[in-house]
């Protein structure tokens, strides 16, 4: 039986492949994708919905779905401050969870980082650390988690961290010990998300860097 998709962040790096992988998939009959601004796509299972994040419960009735495939979030340098990136990384991601858990959506999958903790020194893998450990007090019959290292791919804004990162990082990563934090690129991360997604699993599944 086709099911349903409903995918927040579908604009960013992982989410656009995302979107192109599950628009292949047959298990997937319909795609939700909730954009800020108009994201069309040529697929005609693509039906995109522009939505308020500052008013999601406005919108609850859209959260009705089979998957919810997170992969909202944004920099420091995009949001401005600390405090306007949580709003995206954590609050955001966290209310459309919990619509969703609400409704009955039964699969969530979530594109978390590398080290995330709740209880680390860097406000970003805290953040993300924080918005793990809600999920998991959330209903969902199951959730899967992913925690890629520096994602790489053609972004539509050019991220001069990112980029050296990969430059510094890909030599380095050839030492044994610093492997488990080489790059990976969007496309894979999306295509096992997609792969996840066709296969049974446990209730909580958590995907490190070699699981991807």
């Amino acid at each position: 039986m086709e099911q349903v998709a409903i995918v927040i962040g579908a604009t960013g790096l992982v989410g656009k492949a995302l979107v192109n992988h599950l628009a292949d998939a047959h298990h997937i009959g319909k795609i939700i994708t909730l954009t800020r601004s108009s994201a069309k796509h040529s697929s005609s299972k693509v039906f995109n919905k522009i939505v308020d994040f500052e008013h999601l419960d406005d919108y609850a009735e859209l959260f009705n779905a089979d998957f919810l495939f997170s992969c909202l979030g944004t920099t420091l340098k995009q949001a401005g401050s600390i405090v306007a990136q949580r709003k995206v990384d954590l609050d955001y991601q966290f209310k459309a969870a919990q619509l969703a858990a609400n409704n009955g959506v039964e699969h969530y999958l979530l594109v978390s980082s590398s080290s995330a903790n709740e209880k680390s020194n860097s406000q970003y893998l805290k953040m993300k650390g924080e918005l793990e450990q809600r999920i998991k007090n959330l209903p969902f019959k199951r959730i899967s988690i992913f925690q890629p290292s520096l994602l790489l791919g053609q972004r539509a804004d050019f991220r001069l961290g990112e980029k050296l990162g990969s430059w510094v990082m890909s030599p380095l990563c050839l030492i044994p010990w610093l492997r488990r934090f080489r790059p990976i690129t969007g496309e894979q991360v999306a295509a096992k998300m997609v792969l996840v997604s066709q296969q049974s699993g446990r209730p909580l599944e958590l995907f490190c860097l070699d699981d991807i």
